[in-house]
């Protein structure tokens, strides 16, 4: 009743709602979840809709997540699925093609090897299979002030298959950070000082993408854009189907 109350209510908000509808009775992985993006107040609340949903996370105690173990215990809206601890890059636990569909929401960005991480989800997705992608519009976050990223640069991140103790971006995040764009400057300049530690608390944005990055990285990965979307204060959507296997 809620998602069809935003669907009635919330005419920007039918086009996603319609779309989560296709996933009905469909299995799918989620990277770093559970978001609130894909619940049945969110915009994308396939949630709702998929038979299962399993997730992958890089460690047993995240920032967003708290402690969690691997198992049958991934929460996602009153179902559960599986949790996997395994970094995105290496989803070595996942035979191939055993999805319908991928989820990410704001967390490509936290990964030293985004290509890597495309080229694993296409691996265990089924052919024909889409990818739901959330990532941060920079112009309405703390980035705001930091270069996008070029293809060049992530295809020389994929090429030398940098890990994620990777420390390229530290400088770069440390001088342009624009702490007007947070509620609790002091605490993030305690945990500026702390990356270092990154790979063990994954925090920052090693990487700035806009659309024209991320249609490059589709299509570099035989994908199809199919829709690509901005949402107030900062989602860029983007759906893309595999192509080939």
């Amino acid at each position: 009743m809620i998602t069809l109350v935003s669907f009635v209510f919330r005419p920007g908000k039918r086009k996603l709602i319609l779309w989560a509808l296709k996933f009905y009775g469909r299995s799918g992985l989620e990277i770093g979840g559970p978001s609130a993006f894909f619940n049945l107040k969110g915009h994308f609340p396939i949630y709702i809709f998929a038979e299962k949903l399993d997730g992958v996370n890089f460690s047993t105690e995240t920032f967003w997540e708290g402690k969690i173990k691997e198992g049958p215990n991934y929460k996602f809206h009153s179902k559960r699925g599986y949790q996997y601890i395994c970094e995105a890059t290496h989803l070595n636990k996942i035979p191939d093609k055993k999805y319908d569909f991928i989820l990410s929401c704001h967390s490509l960005e936290h990964s030293a090897n985004p290509l890597k991480v495309v080229e694993e989800c296409k691996r265990v997705l089924k052919k024909g299979g889409y990818f739901i992608l959330v990532l941060p519009d920079k112009e309405n976050t703390f980035d705001r002030k930091r270069p996008f990223t070029t293809m060049s640069h992530l295809l020389k991140d994929y090429h030398c298959n940098t890990g994620e103790e990777d420390e390229t971006h530290f400088e770069e995040v440390r001088r342009l950070f624009d702490f007007s764009m947070v509620d609790k400057s002091m605490e993030m300049s305690v945990w500026l000082d702390q990356m270092p530690n990154n790979i063990n608390h994954r925090l920052l944005h090693h990487h700035v993408f806009n659309f024209e990055l991320i249609t490059e990285i589709f299509k570099f990965f035989s994908f199809e854009v199919i829709i690509q979307k901005s949402i107030k204060p900062f989602h860029l959507v983007t759906i893309a189907r595999c192509l080939e296997k």
